[in-house]
């Protein structure tokens, strides 16, 4: 008889940077519960390791020159941008090799689902003729953005980005966000990044795009991007809460927990800029100076090179160190699913990437906003603008504003307001 094996391999294609890795997986984790072999690609770069979350997944690497040392000379953006030249003939000979074990008795390929900055993928996937769908880590609003910017006339959104008196205009047809608002990265020039986001939003034969996102947080955005795409838009986050997939490429420091549970409720505000945003020395001293007048305790993380010219916090003075030690705790990562639902956490200050966007979202944290750099600015606008569970702090940080803002979200009327309003939110997602 003809065999009529059921196609049940998934294969996976992340970035190599630690806020695509995490939903990546998560993703993985929630196909294999329904049944699917799942197959990672990863690039060189990644550190992505079969640990016992994913030991039931294969891992494959393709071969790629790019090191972390090319991404410190290059920066994240052009290192994006050879990586997706580099990998094309790899990756198709990768999949090549899984078609010929197919051929051997193994689970036939049903979809390659990719990252939308590994772009590259699509070449092979149309040469073998496997379906694939693309898989976007960031918010409906982001992609939009992304879309809408990919078609403008670069000349004159480049002299609007660069006037003064532009940055606080809304830019049209994407309110509430402004010119300042947009996804635009620090990372390279403006015309590098609308040449990706060309890439990024061209799904090519793709049948589908999935998203991260719930239709509660961004109904109209979900609607826009299934008129204009014309392929179904899954959206099915946060996706942390229906498959919790431990990936962090950093080592997390577990001794905070035990520090938070000395702590009184909703009384501690949790610090984590992400990884890779930088801090300049000034501004950790503003930030440490305005927490420690606020009287309440803070968990602070600080990663390791997050700090020009330092391996971590041994250049900052003495002084540093004291405004910290009387009601702050200092990890070099930590486990943020974990701390955010600890009782004792009232607020989260954070670079607002979309993962930890939405696991506030999850744990109904309210949020301190200063983003760095991307789909971070699309983010805290809608925290504070949208959803109305967030504070920005815009321009140069102080101490004051600092204090402040602190005392807004933990102690004050205005905070737990807030607070409602997250929960409320936890409950719809």
């Amino acid at each position: 008889m003809e065999d009529k094996r059921v196609k049940r391999r998934i294969v996976l294609v992340p970035v190599p940077a630690q806020g695509h890795v995490t939903p990546m997986m998560q993703l993985g984790k929630a196909l294999y519960s329904k049944g699917f072999s799942i197959t990672v690609v990863l690039t060189h770069y990644n550190r992505v390791s079969s640990s016992k979350y994913f030991s039931d997944f294969q891992f494959l690497t393709i071969s790629g020159s790019l090191t972390e040392s090319d991404l410190h000379t290059l920066g994240p953006l052009k290192f994006l941008m050879k990586l997706n030249q580099i990998c094309e003939t790899s990756f198709k000979h990768c999949l090549s090799n899984l078609l010929q074990e197919q051929v051997n008795g193994n689970d036939d390929i049903a979809c390659v689902v990719y990252d939308e900055y590994m772009y590259f993928s699509q070449a092979a996937v149309k040469e073998f003729q496997l379906p694939s769908v693309v898989f976007s880590t960031t918010s409906a609003t982001a992609f939009v953005c992304r879309s809408v910017l990919a078609r403008v006339n670069a000349e004159s959104f480049l002299i609007n980005m660069k006037d003064p008196e532009a940055q606080d205009m809304v830019f049209p047809g994407l309110y509430p966000l402004r010119y300042k608002d947009l996804p635009t990265s620090v990372f390279g020039p403006l015309e590098s990044m609308l040449k990706v986001y060309t890439e990024t939003v061209n799904i090519r034969t793709a049948s589908a795009v999935i998203i991260n996102s719930a239709s509660c947080l961004e109904s109209s955005s979900l609607a826009w991007l299934k008129r204009e795409l014309h392929v179904p838009v899954y959206h099915i986050g946060p996706l942390h809460i229906a498959a919790s997939a431990p990936s962090s490429l950093l080592e997390e420091d577990r001794s905070c927990i035990e520090w938070l549970d000395k702590q009184k409720p909703s009384s501690v505000i949790y610090i984590s800029l992400g990884s890779l945003a930088l801090m300049e020395t000034k501004d950790m001293f503003e930030m440490a100076w305005g927490l420690s007048n606020s009287n309440q305790p803070f968990l602070w993380v600080i990663r390791p090179g997050s700090i020009p010219a330092s391996e971590w916090t041994e250049t900052l003075q003495e002084e540093f160190s004291k405004l910290v030690s009387e009601r702050g705790y200092i990890v070099k990562w930590a486990p943020q699913m974990e701390v955010l639902r600890h009782p004792s956490v009232g607020a989260f200050w954070s670079h607002c990437g979309w993962n930890s966007t939405l696991e506030s979202i999850g744990e109904g944290v309210p949020m301190i906003c200063r983003p760095f750099t991307g789909d971070q600015k699309v983010n805290a606008r809608y925290l504070e603008r949208v959803w109305r569970i967030g504070v920005q702090l815009e321009g140069e940080l102080e101490k004051g504003i600092v204090e402040t803002a602190v005392k807004r979200l933990i102690a004050g009327e205005e905070g737990e307001d807030m607070r409602k309003r997250a929960i409320d939110l936890k409950e719809e997602a």
